[in-house]
């Protein structure tokens, strides 16, 4: 992470709502470059009156549709965040997430604005607080129609913690029964799902710290150990004990993580790896 990158999350991380001044000195500074989307910036962001609400304004305005309106979805999710402060502090580790992890991304507006897997975790935030409350059907429309926007099929069940960064997000599926922990991060077409031939819990146990690779397949009921690296493509049938890189078809144990946390470094060293095996 670059140090203006790092500087601005340890900040952020000290004084919450510097992020959303801070995100409004961006949104103020792109409209100074560019007004052809002043009316959509400023209802996202200048118009509202917190970081919450923005986040919520955001992914209620994808969401909605004929069936049911933004402003629907909107109020729905804005009455579940005020009887529970913890969302904005789930989002704020999110976004702080994209920003440290994606080397593309160098403003707090970016995945507010744009990147759909900050989207597709909202909507996820939304859909398991419904499923909690026992409103199932609402919340597996949600999924439904995260599916339809976004490309990522998380069931309203599942667990999933904060700090998460979700890399292009397309393709990714995440099981009823699954557990994802903090500071994971996750590339696209990963699949946390069951063998087929399993009832009950039966999707896979994630820890904090993990980092999974594009393509990879987490089958069943099994553990990822914290801080462990799954390969690109790889297919993961057996436990994978913490700190460890697996990778493979079936996968197999390649090396050690070769850092504290991968998913924070984003760190591809597989290749590396094979070669000091040879």
């Amino acid at each position: 992470m670059s140090s203006v990158k790092s500087s601005l999350a340890s900040a952020s991380c000290d004084r919450p709502d510097s992020i959303f001044a801070r995100i409004r000195r961006e949104a103020e500074e792109l409209l100074r470059r560019d007004l052809s989307i002043a009316p959509w910036v400023t209802t996202i962001i200048l118009e509202q009156p917190s970081f919450e609400a923005a986040v919520i304004y955001r992914a209620a305005s994808r969401l909605g549709n004929d069936t049911i309106a933004v402003e629907q979805i909107r109020q729905t999710y804005s009455d579940i965040a005020a009887r529970d402060p913890s969302i904005g502090v789930v989002f704020r580790a999110d976004l702080l997430a994209f920003l440290d992890r994606d080397p593309c991304c160098e403003r707090l507006i970016e995945p507010l604005l744009y990147f759909k897997g900050f989207h597709a975790l909202a909507t996820h935030r939304l859909a398991h607080a419904l499923w909690t409350e026992g409103r199932y059907d609402f919340a597996l429309y949600l999924q439904s129609r995260s599916s339809e926007v976004f490309q990522t099929d998380i069931h309203p069940a599942a667990k999933i913690g904060k700090g998460i960064f979700l890399d292009h997000a397309t393709g990714l599926v995440v099981g009823s029964t699954a557990v994802v922990e903090d500071n994971v991060s996750l590339l696209q077409d990963v699949t946390l799902g069951g063998t087929g031939k399993e009832a009950g819990d039966r999707h896979p146990k994630i820890r904090h710290g993990v980092l999974i690779g594009a393509g990879a397949k987490v089958l069943g009921n099994i553990e990822v150990g914290h801080c462990a690296r799954i390969a690109t493509g790889s297919v993961v049938l057996r436990p994978v004990p913490p700190k460890t890189t697996v990778a493979g078809v079936p996968a197999q144990i390649v090396g050690d993580a070769g850092c504290p946390e991968p998913a924070l470094s984003m760190d591809q060293i597989l290749a590396a790896k094979a070669a000091a095996r040879g």
